[in-house]
């Protein structure tokens, strides 16, 4: 066997897992969380809880199959990603069915399928990332930084994929035509199908570690290494930002430069994607750690700035749209090197810790954004908007704000169809439509804008008919809660490059930054990767 083209097959399997993970993630953030909403009277929190739930299962699944990936054989958990990424389409597909004719009962029936097929979504990805980033590592160890950059242009390049496909067909403002988003979401199948036959061919490679004669217990000790502990950390922080701002970035802009905030996804998806080709080169004129610090200082200034042209009389005047390109560009080259160098940071300098430790790190970052990115983001949507519509016209606000029918007596919000006769059971006592708050972490419970009356509205401003002022207070109300969350969201990459500072001063004091290497030399080619490939199982 030619283990050159052997591989290469698996980098170009690898890579394509990534292109149907992207692909799902952007043509959902594309369009369709504003069909859901419209569809299914979501508003931004529950969104955020839906796209968050899938990336917090991302994460768990990354941990969990790192544990045991070594033991059970990279192929058995390839083989499992694919079927749960096609049962994932499956389930979530099934959305508009158990709606059926509405109210709370369908809505509850809906939100259950989207959480469980982004659920399954997210398991499948998680699984793909336990085995793809140290099977890279493993079959290109003198160069692990560089090929796991390029294999992570994979995920720009699903986002591109998908970005392409909900300008097109996807929202109110499809370029195309408007298809059903049941359509389009499925679409991820097509690089997942090509993908599972790939795997099917080729055995894969034992982990550098195991290789090495690592033992579990080696691995694990690993994992208490102060730096370590610190990388963790500011991973976190990485998958705050980057994937639970990319989760709701398009939402946000759709209203700043309508009919182009797909475009905007797709551009800065595409700085990534070339960028990420070019990681090698980098890291030989600034080590890993200094790529860190500055793309985090840009991701900061470029977020801060977005945010700041969404609050301002330029969106009004309508010469917004050079400046948010210009803001956008900063941020995209800003996060384009993020999730991968520090996945190379940590596979070069804790090489003992295998797949374990490459496999936390990835799923902490997911955990992050699917807990706190997603959620958190949305919550600082609804909180801004909420008040800036109360400050500017508390009538309007109460008759758009999220509600729902409360029972005192059931200490709950019931279903308008659990009415019997028309009246509503006696277990329920009285009922009375009240606002519907929702809570984040420890912070005031708020109530957000109903997003099948916002969709309302926007539907009119589609089809060119003229709406209310209280109506235009609405959506000036949702542009500025997005621009204020993007606007707190810079204080996280701000806070990421301060830590990546402190890693520059330390590694200085030290001497530079160096690879760890389980055994042999250290590379002559790039200088700042190293390692042994394992043999075939």
């Amino acid at each position: 066997m030619n283990d050159e083209a052997r591989n290469r097959r698996l980098f170009i399997a690898s890579f394509l897992t990534l292109i149907a993970a992207g692909m799902g993630f952007a043509i959902r953030g594309g369009g369709i969380l504003g069909e859901w909403g419209s569809q299914f009277g979501f508003t931004k929190s529950e969104l955020g809880e839906i796209t968050g739930l899938g990336l917090a299962g991302f994460g768990v699944t990354i941990i969990l199959c790192s544990l045991f990936a070594d033991r059970v054989g990279y192929k058995s958990l390839m083989v499992a990603a694919f079927l749960l990424h096609t049962l994932s389409a499956v389930v979530t597909l099934a959305a508009t069915p158990f709606f059926g004719d509405g109210g709370e009962e369908g809505k509850a029936a809906a939100m259950l399928c989207l959480k469980l097929g982004m659920t399954l979504f997210a398991l499948a990805n998680g699984v793909c990332e336990a085995v793809i980033n140290p099977l890279v590592a493993t079959i290109y160890p003198k160069q692990k930084t560089h090929y796991l950059n390029i294999l992570h242009a994979g995920w720009p390049g699903g986002l591109i994929l998908g970005g392409v496909i909900a300008y097109m067909f996807v929202g109110r403002t499809a370029a195309v035509s408007h298809l059903a988003w049941e359509v389009t979401l499925g679409l991820f199948l097509i690089p997942t199908l090509i993908y599972g036959v790939m795997i099917l061919r080729d055995k894969f490679p034992e982990s550098e570690a195991r290789a090495a004669g690592i033992d579990f217990a080696t691995m694990l000790k690993e994992m208490v290494q102060p730096m370590l502990l610190f990388l963790f950390v500011l991973h976190a922080l990485v998958g705050y930002v980057e994937l639970g701002t990319d989760s709701w970035i398009t939402e946000i802009m759709i209203n700043v430069i309508s009919g182009k905030a797909v475009l905007l996804f797709i551009y800065t998806s595409a700085i990534m994607f070339v960028l990420r080709f070019f990681a090698g080169p980098i890291v030989e004129r600034i080590n890993p750690v200094g790529l860190l610090c500055v793309s985090a200082i840009l991701g900061a200034v470029g977020l801060y700035w977005l945010g700041s042209i969404t609050t301002s009389d330029a969106v009004a005047a309508g010469t917004a749209g050079t400046m948010v390109f210009l803001a956008a560009t900063v941020y995209g080259v800003g996060k384009t090197f993020l999730w991968p160098t520090m996945l190379g940071v940590v596979g070069e300098r804790f090489p003992r810790g295998g797949a374990i430790t490459m496999g936390t790190i990835g799923g902490i970052g997911m955990l992050s954004a699917g807990l706190l990115g997603g959620p958190g983001i949305g919550y600082k949507q609804d909180y801004y908007a909420a008040e800036k519509l109360k400050e500017t016209s508390p009538s309007t606000f109460d008759e758009v704000a999220s509600q729902g029918f409360y029972s005192e007596k059931a200490n709950k919000f019931v279903d308008e169809k659990d009415k019997v006769d028309g009246k509503w059971p006696d277990a329920y006592g009285e009922v009375t439509l009240k606002e519907k708050p929702n809570r984040f972490l420890m912070f005031p419970p708020i109530t957000g804008l109903d997003g099948s009356k916002v969709g309302a509205i926007k539907d009119k401003v589609k089809e060119g008919k003229t709406i209310t002022k209280d109506e235009q207070l609405v959506l000036d109300a949702g542009l500025y809660g997005g621009g204020m969350a993007l606007k707190w969201t810079a204080v996280v990459p701000l806070t990421m490059a301060v830590g990546y500072l402190l890693l520059v001063i330390y590694f200085r004091a030290k001497g530079g930054y160096q690879v760890e290497v389980l055994h042999g030399k250290k590379p002559d080619g790039e200088k700042y990767t190293g390692g042994v490939e394992g043999p075939v199982e």
